[in-house]
């Protein structure tokens, strides 16, 4: 057998344990708590598809070619129209925008662009795993952001900003990365105060802010906060935003909205990567746009999710409530619940039990990019019918108190 020659990121890649779970989706009678995936029936596949029959029959030279690597400009155009009615954001051309292959391919390239060895930047803990497998491949040099239900904590970052000023440091962090609607995996959302105070700091130190915004548009109940994009501007804020949560996954659409240099940097990067994000599924969605108002299609999609969502909140109150130290969060969107059991859990250690119990979630540990967050676990309710989502809690139950009762911690 041959010995293979790896570099050093070759070397430290590893495989996502959310792909690896979704293989065991489709074992019979399985209940998945796992991927953050959409539920197929909100897609909005008849419109899409006499839209896409007049894109290909009629745009066939464009939709079926090569296309350039910033993006079609029909769907810059749409999008840019999208986000100046939908989030009152204004001034944007379209070298401010570069569509890719969702928004883990734009995590991907920032992480190619910005950071080296020696870079530090600041994420949540716990993290969106992709981003913390996309900056890890450069830099390990992360600075981790306790998260409470109002986001990440803004005084230890002011805290951690004086420490690398006062050390001579400060030149040495790229970017501060957040998700400020809805965190994944974490369901909380940052408010206006620590919105305020992260543009405040960033600006002090003239730092970069990665703004990912996947679920915004997933607004369940209560009033929405203005993105740090439309409060500091492009100059201070690379906004990330996606269709696969929205409109399709399987469409593999996302959009990087900040300063026209950053958006060339990053073109240019795109160029080695992949060349250019899919003709044909940019100018259905471009069409789409035109033709379709997404924030109206989306109503019912919001109707179906928080229905869901309420009703694994009960189910966790109903099964879980008589155990002491568990907690959850309450989010007002999105697609993910953050449980955390009492410490000397594991439930990385779990997932075997979970699994032949017939029920999967996501282990803690997966979302810190050093270590941690090991008696917590990431719960989606947007795939799983009503049905299984009582029962699916029920099996979750009887796994933690089997482990619970294994380990000599009930």
């Amino acid at each position: 057998m041959k010995k293979f020659a790896f570099s050093k990121i070759g070397q430290k890649l590893t495989s996502s344990i959310i792909r690896e779970l979704l293989k065991d989706v489709n074992v019979p009678g399985m209940i998945s708590f796992g991927g953050g995936v959409p539920d197929p029936k909100t897609f909005p596949r008849y419109k899409l598809s006499e839209v896409a029959k007049d894109v290909l029959e009629n745009e066939f030279a464009f939709s079926l070619q090569y296309g350039p690597t910033e993006g079609d400009d029909v769907l810059k155009e749409a999008y840019i129209n999208f986000l100046k009615r939908n989030d009152n954001i204004e001034g944007l051309t379209k070298d401010n925008l570069l569509i890719t292959v969702g928004s883990q391919s734009a995590l991907y390239l920032l992480s190619t662009i910005l950071l080296d060895s020696e870079s530090k930047y600041f994420v949540s803990k716990p993290v969106y795993l992709g981003a913390a497998s996309a900056f890890s491949m450069n830099s390990m040099n992360h600075i981790d952001l306790p998260l409470s239900e109002d986001g990440i904590d803004t005084d230890l970052l002011e805290e951690k900003l004086l420490e690398l000023d006062k050390k001579g440091e400060i030149s040495k962090v790229r970017f501060i990365y957040v998700i400020p609607n809805f965190h994944n995996p974490a369901g909380v959302t940052l408010n206006l105060e620590r919105r305020k105070k992260i543009i405040e700091l960033a600006e002090k130190y003239d730092l970069l802010i990665i703004e990912d915004d996947p679920y915004g548009d997933l607004r369940y109940e209560g009033e929405g906060f203005p993105s740090l994009f439309k409060m500091a501007g492009k100059n201070r804020v690379l906004l990330l935003r996606t269709f696969s949560k929205v409109l399709s996954p399987g469409m593999r659409l996302g959009f990087v909205i900040g300063h026209e240099i950053l958006i060339r940097k990053l073109v240019m990067a795109k160029q080695a990567v992949d060349l250019c994000s899919p003709s044909l599924t940019q100018r259905i969605a471009g069409r789409f746009l035109e033709k379709y108002d997404l924030k109206e299609l989306l109503k019912p999609t919001i109707e179906i999710y928080r229905k869901k969502k309420d009703l694994m909140l009960e189910e966790l109150e109903r099964n879980f409530a008589d155990m002491e130290g568990v907690h959850w969060t309450r989010p007002q969107g999105g697609l993910f619940i953050w449980l955390t059991l009492p410490e000397g859990y594991d439930t990385m250690e779990m997932m075997a039990s979970g699994k032949k119990n017939g029920v999967l979630f996501i282990p803690g540990s997966a979302f810190s990019i050093g270590g941690g967050c090991d008696n917590s676990m990431r719960l989606s309710f947007c795939l799983p019918s009503e049905e299984n989502i009582i029962e699916g809690v029920k099996r979750l139950k009887k796994t933690v108190v089997e482990y619970g009762k294994e380990k000599g911690l009930l």
